[in-house]
């Protein structure tokens, strides 16, 4: 790409950055894995929330976004699903002792098909794409290729965002005492829960 078409593209890189790393249920699910179980198990969430999200931009762009926007009722179940579902992680978090040097965490970690079936049933990611292919695909002959690479560039986009949080997670298990790791935790299950229903309710 020459420096105008770079420049084209900027707002969408913008909007992805600022998508990505904000906190979110993906984001706060990173954060507290990785605290709990450390770099191996944050990454294939990581990678199963990012390669999800940009999977749907990509089948948005091709057509499913159109049915599903004519499907309230599928809308609607998908999104009882995700608030059911992470309301069962927060739990599952808010209840778990952080990891120590002497014994594991108890639970597991999510996983990458975790991290990516929670990115299908959550109805922002699909508004997202949504929003993403409607502002910025445009409406030429060269729709697809655009749509193809709006879903790279922001799986390129989120996983260094993605991984912030990871870090973050990481670095507070070193710098915290198990007593303090453990109201950690139960912070993050809290707002993982205010993030899933508020998500619902709006």
């Amino acid at each position: 790409m020459h420096l105008a078409q770079i420049s084209q593209w900027l707002p969408f890189l913008l909007f992805a950055f600022v998508s990505s790393i904000t906190p979110g249920p993906t984001n706060l699910l990173v954060f507290s894995n990785s605290a709990r179980f450390g770099w191996g198990a944050a990454l294939p969430i990581i990678l199963g929330g990012c390669g999800a999200a940009a999977a749907l931009v990509l089948a948005v762009g091709s057509g499913l976004g159109g049915a599903l926007a004519n499907l309230p009722g599928v809308q609607r179940a998908m999104s009882v699903v995700g608030v059911i579902w992470l309301s069962w992680l927060a739990w599952q978090i808010f209840r778990s002792p952080p990891a120590s040097p002497e014994r594991d965490a108890d639970g597991a970690p999510l996983g990458l098909v975790g991290a990516a079936a929670l990115q299908l049933v959550n109805p922002k990611t699909w508004m997202m794409a949504l929003a993403v292919v409607s502002v910025y695909a445009g409406h030429g002959a060269d729709r697809l290729d655009r749509v193809q690479l709006l879903s790279l560039l922001f799986f390129l986009v989120s996983l260094p965002c993605m991984s912030v949080w990871a870090s973050l997670g990481i670095g507070s298990q070193r710098l915290l005492s198990p007593r303090q790791m453990q109201r950690l935790n139960q912070l993050m299950a809290l707002l993982l829960l205010v993030s899933a229903w508020a998500g619902a309710l709006l």
